[in-house]
């Protein structure tokens, strides 16, 4: 195996992804209790003490309120930008390595490229991970694609990205004007058709998977993706694949 993915749960309920290669086990995200993290690790037949460290996206609650707490428990290193570390909730880590979100890192046989975000958080990225020349790249949490971000992106073999919501049923929906202005704002959360666009653009022969995250349990719906990615990028078939809140989804090798 040379790299392989697999969701815990997200939404905006909680958020957690594995990635693992040959050597390690990386946690992108932390979003749930100690106790809920471990029970859905055992769903995907693994451990705490199988983790060899959590990246952390940014500051927000669903991506990081178990991430201290795991970390002082099991002993595990936590990595995030400065300006993360800086509004983290939770500061108490086992141990906490910052990174220049414009250099690449290296954990194991894993090579991290950050790639900095457009969200209403301190210093936000998201990551492409690469391992014995199968590359993976995960975005979530992202108000619109940068030409930046589509280029860190091009020519993954595996693909996670946010569907957060469906634009019609976010403003027909009940929540207040200010934050459906802050949801489908530049610094926001992406819409199933910015999300659809980009993966398009993305497809690719060798491209294995894509995985829809972040669906707005309120403001979305797997059929309203399913539409828009058929209207989309109809090449991907049957790739696409959606984690949900509850039971996120099983492993599957880029």
């Amino acid at each position: 195996m040379s790299l392989a993915f697999a969701s815990l749960g997200s939404g905006s309920r909680g958020n957690a992804l594995l990635i693992e290669s040959t050597q390690c086990l990386l946690m992108v995200d932390c979003g749930f209790s100690v106790s809920g993290t471990v029970k859905r690790l055992a769903r995907l037949g693994r451990k705490p003490e199988d983790l060899t460290a959590i990246l952390v996206t940014h500051e927000h609650s669903d991506h990081i309120a178990g991430a201290a707490r795991l970390s002082r428990r099991y002993r595990l290193p936590v990595w995030m930008t400065p300006g993360t570390y800086a509004q983290a909730p939770d500061q108490d880590f086992h141990s906490v390595n910052t990174f220049n979100c414009h250099r690449e890192l290296q954990i194991d046989d894993i090579k991290v490229t950050p790639i900095p975000v457009p969200h209403d958080a301190r210093e936000p990225c998201q990551f492409r991970f690469e391992s014995r020349h199968r590359r993976l790249g995960v975005l979530t949490d992202t108000g619109h694609v940068t030409p930046h971000v589509e280029r860190a992106l091009a020519g993954c073999h595996g693909l996670a990205v946010e569907f957060n919501h469906d634009w019609d049923q976010l403003w027909a929906g009940s929540y207040p004007r200010s934050i459906k202005d802050r949801v489908a704002g530049p610094r926001g959360h992406l819409n199933n058709q910015q999300a659809a666009t980009l993966v398009g653009n993305l497809v690719h022969p060798e491209l294995r998977w894509v995985v829809g995250l972040h669906l707005s349990e309120r403001n979305n719906s797997v059929e309203a993706v399913q539409t828009i990615v058929a209207n989309t990028a109809a090449d991907l078939g049957r790739r696409l694949f959606l984690a949900d809140q509850r039971e996120g989804m099983d492993w599957r090798e880029v």
